[in-house]
């Protein structure tokens, strides 16, 4: 491989997919120790990038926002180009990004060949089956440039004052070192892939009851109005977290955590690659596709309804069969197989 000292890598605009991409960032850096290590990225998913390793800089581009006047991407382009990459690795599908890196003038650009902008990129991947899963999708881009994968899982940094501050947040509460912490997150980032918020109640009320269980319920500030209404029908005392911590929070939080519960979100990837145990609850989403790829052990619950649409992006489903046939029962079966294998 060609001796490289500055690299680029256009990222993803989601938390779970940036997650999936944590192992880029693994092989890059063990190919290229030296190399110093940049990341392209929109301001939402900064919090998360900064606690992948291996990044050495986070480039943050909103096209939606400052970026949007075209006198300020020229300039932006300019500060790319003085950069001087040696290469950029384009995991992002859009067209603009491989015009963006072209346009700065970076010698080697690697990516898939959709949206018309093979004429942008030096080397041209084949667009891949949506079968194959997101880490795999990502990786790609990096072995079509002869870039040797040895470890394909994700994985995230917890920092120490994130850890510091959510133990404190814990005790206020009165939860212990030894005790049991299950943190449930009813969340998403479309209605789709949310579980019932009743299955969610009934879920915390029995963890509670049958396995002496602290839990935490957590969620982003959109979250807020489903986690209190979950929180006001429960019996038992529950720690409501939802909107009330950042990112890095979220992470420790997720590392301290026993068992995490969740739909296909972020969060559920979060507590996956800092090696927590979790349940993930799959319905119009394929967990050969973006199921967890961390070190923590991972539990599927899915049913098969029958239904073609796999992977299902049917916003308008009438019913959502998927995410209603996994039952509370199935997902408390699951958490007794885990305490006691």
């Amino acid at each position: 491989m060609k001796m490289m000292k500055r690299i680029l890598v256009v990222n993803v605009n989601w938390v779970g997919d940036v997650i999936f991409s944590s192992p880029v960032f693994k092989a890059l850096k063990e190919a290229y120790p030296q190399a110093r290590i940049s990341c392209l990225a929109v301001p939402r998913v900064q919090e998360v990038l900064e606690s992948i390793p291996g990044i050495d800089e986070i480039i943050l581009y909103d096209e939606e926002g400052g970026h949007k006047n075209p006198f300020v991407k020229l300039r932006f382009i300019y500060e790319l180009k003085k950069r001087r990459f040696d290469a950029a690795f384009l995991l992002h599908r859009s067209l603009t990004r491989a015009l963006l890196v072209f346009c700065a003038g970076i010698p080697q650009r690697i990516g898939y060949d959709t949206k018309r902008r093979g004429v942008f990129l030096t080397r041209r991947i084949p667009p891949a089956t949506d079968a194959i899963h997101r880490c795999d999708y990502y990786l790609n881009v990096v072995r079509s440039f002869g870039i040797p994968v040895k470890d394909g899982t994700t994985s995230l940094n917890v920092t120490a004052d994130a850890q510091t501050q959510v133990k404190d947040i814990l005790l206020s509460h009165d939860v212990k070192e030894d005790d049991l912490l299950v943190v449930i997150h009813p969340g998403g980032n479309w209605n789709l892939k949310r579980w019932p918020k009743d299955n969610f109640i009934l879920l915390a009320q029995r963890l509670s009851e049958d396995f002496q269980a602290q839990v935490v319920i957590s969620g982003a500030l959109q979250d807020v109005p489903l986690v209190e209404e979950i929180a006001s029908q429960l019996k038992c005392r529950v720690i409501v977290l939802a909107g009330k911590i950042n990112l890095k929070q979220l992470i420790a939080l997720m590392r301290r955590a026993d068992l995490v519960i969740s739909a296909d979100s972020g969060p559920l990837h979060i507590a996956s690659s800092v090696g927590s145990d979790v349940i993930g609850i799959f319905g119009p989403t394929r967990p050969e596709v973006t199921g967890p790829r961390g070190k923590g052990r991972a539990f599927i619950s899915f049913r098969d309804v029958g239904c073609n649409r796999k992977p299902c992006y049917y916003l308008q489903c009438p019913d959502n069969v998927c995410m209603q046939s996994v039952t509370v029962k199935d997902v408390l079966d699951v958490v007794r197989q885990i305490r006691n294998p």
